[in-house]
């Protein structure tokens, strides 16, 4: 009965720890990140899904940042912020990976990198600069087109 008694405890405060549980900032531009790199990889290949899907997941994390961290460092408006230097960017590349132009593609990544390093400088992290990656993130992850 008491190891009964004491898994149930370890499940009720697992379970609140879980529950509790907020990422941090910078968890969540480090899998924004690894996820432009993707991207990258992904339009260069030609594998417009995957760079679509790649696309939606950076939208997704800028979203948790604004929702976990509306205010960043007590000042800044992080949904405010993110609009200015993302949004036209992240546009761009919606619609020239709809439109599977590889130059459009590269010329808009180009444009979200730029913001992303003008964001980090707005919001005193200019230390951080984002490039175009050299290699892909993943060794174990074919970037190229597969089908469906």
């Amino acid at each position: 009965m008491k190891r009964i008694l004491t898994f149930l405890c370890f499940l009720a405060l697992s379970a609140r720890a879980q529950a509790e549980y907020v990422p941090g900032m910078g968890e969540i531009m480090g899998a924004t990140q690894m996820r432009h790199a993707k991207l990258w990889f992904a339009g260069k290949s030609g594998n417009w899904p995957l760079a679509k899907y790649e696309l939606s997941e950076i939208g997704e994390g800028l979203d948790d940042a604004v929702h976990y961290h509306p205010v960043f460092k007590g000042t800044i408006q992080v949904s405010k912020m993110l609009g200015k230097f993302t949004s036209s960017p992240l546009q761009a590349l919606d619609a020239a990976i709809d439109s599977k132009d590889s130059g459009k593609f590269e010329s808009a990544f180009d444009s979200l990198t730029k913001g992303c390093n003008a964001c980090h400088r707005a919001a005193g992290h200019g230390f951080i600069v984002i490039t175009r990656p050299a290699a892909p993130p993943y060794a174990n992850q074919d970037f190229a087109p597969h089908g469906k």
